[in-house]
């Protein structure tokens, strides 16, 4: 039995995830933050692209194929996405507002993991199990990672019959592809961006693209 790879199948796969991933989304932002820090920049890498790979898994071969979501668990998902991209904005406001003494050196805490990523270049350095956990963290604790790896990327590979695996293929690459670019790049950067009013600068972009995809997900909602 050959098995042949439908090209169109996967190339619309890798492009419908590109425009969804290349977006400031918290796990994006975590993964630069780790790489400018140059903390676990590899492990966190690989955990990002195996968690959004199970989600895409997920949903070209389960939720696709149940049809979607329902409506109420649909709106579930979009609200609870707006509640945690708010909340994130505003972590990344108040460390652009007022950043943690650790930024000026003094010994801090353990960095947290669920919601607000680490701190910036003088951050206590955390463990692998720590940056682990973290990574899964803005994988799959975050709806609006749900509704556009699983949701989005399942339903539409139900577009392409039998060829949505090659489809969900593309996804998972465009996946892989990007994070190695981006924690590639956050990693160079971090050689090189010493300043503090970079770091604030780059955490009130963050609150604002997260507060303005959360603006987004709610009025889809209506």
């Amino acid at each position: 039995m050959t098995l042949t790879l439908s090209t169109p199948a996967f190339a619309a796969g890798l492009l419908l995830s590109l425009s969804l991933i290349m977006a400031i989304g918290p796990q994006n932002a975590h993964v630069l933050r780790m790489g400018l820090q140059r903390q676990h920049v590899g492990l966190t890498v690989a955990v990002c692209v195996l968690a959004d790979l199970a989600l895409i898994a997920l949903g070209v071969l389960g939720l696709a194929q149940l049809g979607g979501l329902s409506d109420q668990l649909h709106g579930a998902l979009v609200g609870a996405g707006v509640v945690f991209l708010l909340i994130y904005g505003g972590l990344a406001f108040r460390r652009a507002w007022r950043p943690p003494l650790a930024a000026a050196g003094s010994v801090g805490t353990l960095a947290p993991l669920a919601l607000a990523p680490a701190s910036p270049p003088a951050a206590v350095p955390i463990s692998r199990l720590q940056a682990v956990l973290a990574a899964l963290a803005f994988s799959w604790l975050n709806p609006h990672a749900w509704l556009d790896t699983a949701v989005l990327i399942g339903s539409a590979s139900l577009a392409w019959g039998a060829a949505g695996p090659d489809f969900g293929l593309g996804a998972a690459t465009a996946s892989l592809l990007w994070f190695l670019l981006l924690g590639g790049a956050a990693f160079w950067l971090g050689q090189r961006l010493h300043s503090l009013r970079l770091w604030r600068a780059l955490d009130g972009v963050v609150a604002l693209m997260m507060w303005g995809m959360a603006g987004l997900l709610l009025h889809s909602l209506f």
